[in-house]
């Protein structure tokens, strides 16, 4: 079986949420998912902000799309970019476990590919890499989720140890929903449990899946991917929140200011008006005289019915850019500041241009303070999955040594101007 990769959008079936409710769970899902889901129509610029009706002056309805630079990607595109990258590293206290971990991630493209969780979890306050088993084949593979595939069943202060995983994958050419369940067994281990739903929502057992298997891990089997930020929509949730949550009102008026500025520079294309006398004609189906008419996608020659005077018009209505640029940036600099990179961050250099990092970050203390924060999170979460990865890899019969009781401390280059580190366990 595999992940479906085509982009669709996927959220938790009810079936899914009544077996994990029978197994005696109570999901916080519930609670998050309402901003789960405003949080990913942001990042997909879509909804009523962006697509919607108006009315014109003879009361008839049509449809409206409001352009878009996506901010709320781009500030979740920044973020993963500064904070995790093909770069980072994580090394041990036993030089083979360092060895075998670099080597890893080459090979199966992790860090590649690593990029998109904490770009996804800072959209949507939560992302998680957890561990995929092909049992008889003794491979181990770390798969990514976001929040909409994410059900933490058991937390508390110090994090969440047991989470289930929803996906839809592919069995015999037909959808299936698939639930992984990694969860504490008797002996303190961690247990991956497998249960698969059809379209109609009941049970099969696909050929080869295993319905449960004890990894012998003490470290848990998946690792939360959250921004350092506190969750304030609702409180004692295992789930992080946006980093542009505080941020909406910015993200629109990026969006206004951009949507004006092109807009204004569409209505302020010269006209040019002809009489009459000017245009051809020619007979139409009923055998009435008419003017040729101009291409429906020509709007800058119009025709002057009945006029003989000033055969050739021009109209140049004066542009307002300067006004609406000025608009973009106060904008840009508020979203940028709303969402933790200081408000130099976003803003235009003296050619009109933004900045980028690199001539931002020296001067932006901001953003220093807050890459820091971000980074202690991520680190966690990078040790936590290599600790597993590493002891679920001993059990497939790989000779690898112990990497030393201390705690991992993973490490990741955060701007251009800031020196690169490694991750230590």
């Amino acid at each position: 079986m595999s992940r479906i990769e085509d982009g669709q959008e996927y959220w938790v079936p009810e079936h899914v949420r009544e077996h994990l409710r029978s197994m005696g769970y109570v999901l916080p899902l519930e609670a998050m998912e309402g901003f789960i889901r405003v949080w990913h129509e942001w990042m997909q610029a879509s909804g009523s902000f962006y697509n919607y009706r108006d009315t014109d002056g003879f009361g008839r309805v049509y449809e409206v799309h409001r352009r878009s630079i996506h901010p709320a990607m781009r500030v979740c595109r920044e973020w993963g970019s500064l904070l995790l990258n093909d770069k980072t590293c994580v090394v041990s206290e036993s030089q083979a476990c360092t060895d075998w971990l670099a080597d890893f991630f080459k090979r199966t493209g992790f860090m590649a590919a690593a990029q998109a969780t904490p770009v996804r979890a800072f959209g949507m306050g939560t992302g998680t890499w957890a561990l995929w088993l092909d049992v008889s084949a003794k491979k181990v593979r770390i798969r990514q989720y976001d929040a909409r595939m994410v059900v933490p069943l058991t937390w508390d202060e110090e994090g969440v140890t047991e989470c289930a995983f929803v996906t839809r994958v592919f069995y015999r050419g037909k959808g299936v929903d698939q639930l992984q369940v990694h969860m504490l067994g008797p002996a303190g281990t961690y247990v991956i449990r497998t249960v698969c739903f059809d379209a109609d929502g009941n049970l099969i057992v696909p050929e080869g899946v295993i319905d449960s298997y004890d990894t012998g891990s003490p470290w848990p089997t998946f690792s939360l991917v959250r921004p350092a930020i506190d969750n304030t929509r609702v409180d004692m949730s295992p789930y992080g929140q946006s980093v542009f949550a505080d941020a909406i009102d910015a993200i629109q008026a990026v969006d206004l200011a951009f949507d004006a500025l092109i807009n204004e520079v569409d209505v302020s294309k010269m006209r040019i008006f002809l009489s009459d006398v000017m245009l051809d004609q020619r007979e139409d189906s009923k055998g009435k005289r008419v003017s040729i008419p101009f291409g429906k996608q020509d709007c800058t020659v119009f025709r002057k019915v009945m006029s003989t005077e000033d055969m050739v018009q021009e109209f140049a209505p004066a542009l307002r850019t300067a006004a609406q640029s000025e608009a973009f940036r106060v904008a840009l600099q508020m979203l940028g500041d709303l969402t933790g990179f200081g408000i130099t961050y976003f803003d235009f250099d003296n050619v009109g241009y933004v900045k980028t990092a690199t001539e931002v970050s020296s001067d932006n203390s901001a953003l220093m303070r807050n890459i820091a924060r971000h980074e202690h999170v991520l680190e966690r979460s990078l040790v936590g999955i290599s600790h597993a990865l590493l002891h679920v890899s001993r059990g497939f019969g790989e000779g690898l040594t112990d990497e030393g009781a201390s705690p991992c401390s993973s490490t990741t280059p955060s701007s251009p101007t800031r020196p690169q580190r490694s991750s230590r366990t």
